[in-house]
């Protein structure tokens, strides 16, 4: 946007259109909150997974305790199910604590991401804010400056056409001495 926009001419200042400047920095905000959704779907993940895991415990619980129904006849078989039922257990819980701990630190270390991210997004955006607002000072200045010395110009004219007025009252002066026909006007906006 700021290659394409006009530049003042002499200078390294670029005319920006406000309007597509505030477009864009509105954009900027409305993208936020996908970074802030992302961070809920990941939560939402999270249930999911954890989910996902404790049916896949209560399988294999299922599974084992229909593996120990079928030998119940020897006694053996059926300690020796019930140690591996127990087993199972507690490697799947072992494995479902290290998925949920696992699970929360990638989450916070997304939700530390997406702050960082945000807070980044926040500093440019208070950072092009300033220069824009610098920029805009800056011209302002040096169009009022412009004003002004115009301005100046034009009151140094009036005076300098006063003071000749007033050193020649009009009684003692001829149109022929004023460089003008008698029958003709004096120039539109000529000097004295």
């Amino acid at each position: 946007m700021i290659l394409d926009s006009i530049r003042v001419p002499l200078s390294r200042l670029t005319l920006v259109d406000e309007e597509q400047l505030l477009d864009q920095l509105d954009l900027v905000r409305l993208n936020l909150p996908t970074a802030f959704q992302e961070a809920t779907e990941i939560v939402i993940h999270k249930e999911e997974v954890l989910i996902d895991a404790e049916q896949y415990a209560q399988e294999i619980i299922a599974s084992a305790e229909q593996r120990a129904a079928q030998i119940l006849d020897e006694i053996s078989i059926i300690r020796q199910a019930e140690g591996e039922a127990q087993r199972i257990r507690q490697q799947v819980q072992h494995e479902c604590e290290a998925m949920q701990q696992q699970t929360l630190a990638d989450i916070d270390q997304i939700r530390r991401r997406a702050q960082q991210e945000l807070e980044d997004m926040q500093r440019l955006a208070l950072v092009e804010c300033e220069e824009i607002q610098r920029g805009a000072d800056d011209y302002a200045d040096r169009v009022l400056q412009d004003m002004e010395n115009r301005l100046t110009e034009m009151m140094r004219v009036i005076r300098n056409g006063r003071q000749q007025v007033q050193a020649n009252p009009p009684s003692t002066r001829t149109p022929q001495q004023d460089g003008y026909a008698a029958n003709r006007l004096p120039p539109s906006g000529g000097r004295y």
